[in-house]
């Protein structure tokens, strides 16, 4: 890949980034100062900066806690910041749980608290039933990952072994408001699936969890069977009278950022299409339908005229066969790389947030000599791809993407760039 597509496509994942910049989103939707209180609380991979800019711009007496991953935190004045452990929970973000809930105890209806919550927030606020143990939400997380569920599906099942996850946080508020600012890493941008919606209830109810277990064929533990099989613990319904005046937004999602992605592109003279903003399924599959459309772009110029960079947002999942280092995002574009092998692209793929799964890298990038390089350093494209060992495959090549941290989370993002 030339030093040139490397840098345009950077240039286009900056864009991305910067609209869901923390204090741009929240500037212009500040709610009113409450006669008492105001309380912050919060959770995700992005959530000590939403508070740093909520802080920073507020002004007035605030107070409160947020738990964000492990590196992640920035300093804050008056909002404690809790680092915890993502993807999978620990003892860190149990204690986070219990900090929210004292947050936001005793309030009264002149209190406002102002949630913030963003991608990541699930696994960081584990709080199990009291019949449980954390040892059981570290489980349930494995399980969840490891099944290739989309995210939806996870967090249907997460929000029924939780006593903070949806609504269970809001409702513990009451009788103060409470304001939502989400910034949406999911397909679709339910505000109601981001981090399990702790503030945002929904009327998904045991069963349903359940039929999505079945249907997904998810192993479990049988504690957690057996749990599942109850109804204690069923999350409140959004109609439930505590959440009478609360008020939820969505400041930043894929669909925004990926605008604003695309109007970089043109700016830079390359004409840009957003294929989508929220395509979920098997990241392998996911590459090998965009290697298909890169292929009609190259060899036929359709259904898009050359040069052109393709655009897609949304949140693929990885079911794991194998014992390999890698995300969904160096996933994608490993199985793209294979089957557009010998084709004139360049391409990009990477979290919002700055990291893929559980290494440092956002993503990476990959062309259409990817595979054949991989081949001439002695390593089978194919056969890594097989043991999900992606990461392998592009730190081999030093096309590993990793700008750190962005201070947001606005799901993945992927580019693929035709001249």
């Amino acid at each position: 890949m030339s030093p040139e597509d490397r840098d345009f496509l950077s240039e286009l994942f900056e864009a991305a980034v910067g609209a869901a910049d923390p204090k741009l989103a929240l500037r212009a939707r500040l709610p009113q100062r409450p006669r008492g209180r105001t309380v912050v609380v919060g959770a995700g991979k992005g959530a000590a900066q939403l508070a740093a800019a909520f802080e920073s711009l507020w002004g007035g007496p605030l107070e409160g806690v947020v738990v964000t991953r492990y590196g992640y935190a920035v300093h804050c004045d008056r909002i404690r910041v809790i680092e915890a452990a993502h993807p999978v929970p620990d003892c860190n973000g149990l204690i986070a749980s219990h900090a929210l809930f004292e947050a936001v105890r005793g309030l009264t209806p002149d209190d406002l608290v102002v949630a913030l919550f963003c991608g990541g927030g699930s696994a960081l606020l584990p709080c199990p039933p009291e019949e449980l143990a954390l040892e059981d939400e570290i489980a349930l997380n494995r399980a969840l990952l490891a099944s290739g569920a989309p995210i939806s599906v996870m967090n249907a099942i997460r929000k029924q072994v939780s006593r903070i996850k949806g609504g269970r946080l809001a409702a513990a508020c009451h009788p103060a408001k409470v304001i939502s600012f989400i910034v949406s890493d999911v397909p679709g941008d339910d505000p109601a699936q981001v981090a399990s919606g702790p503030t945002v209830p929904d009327a998904t109810d045991r069963a349903a969890a359940r039929a999505m277990r079945d249907a997904w064929r998810i192993e479990l533990p049988e504690r957690l069977v057996d749990w599942l099989k109850g109804e204690n613990g069923t999350a409140p319904s959004p109609n439930d009278p505590v959440f009478a005046g609360h008020e939820v937004q969505v400041i930043a999602s894929a669909r925004l950022s990926l605008e604003a992605a695309a109007a970089r592109a043109d700016a830079l003279g390359i004409p840009a299409i957003i294929l989508s903003d929220a395509i979920e399924g098997e990241a392998r599959d996911v590459g090998k339908v965009h290697a298909a459309i890169a292929r009609e772009v190259v060899l036929r110029n359709r259904p898009f005229e050359r040069p052109v960079v393709l655009l897609s947002g949304g949140e693929t999942t990885v079911t794991l066969r194998g014992h390999g280092r890698g995300g969904r995002n160096t996933e994608f574009l490993l199985s793209l790389a294979i089957a557009a092998e010998g084709l004139s692209f360049a391409s990009l793929a990477a979290d919002t947030d700055g990291i893929d799964g559980s290494e440092s890298n956002a993503g990476a990038f990959a062309d259409g000599s990817s595979a054949t390089r991989l081949r001439a350093l002695g390593r089978d494209p194919v056969a890594l791809l097989s043991g999900n060992d992606a990461w392998t495959a592009f730190n081999c090549l030093e096309d590993l993407f990793v700008p750190g941290p962005t201070g947001t989370n606005v799901n993945d993002f992927r580019a693929i760039l035709v001249r």
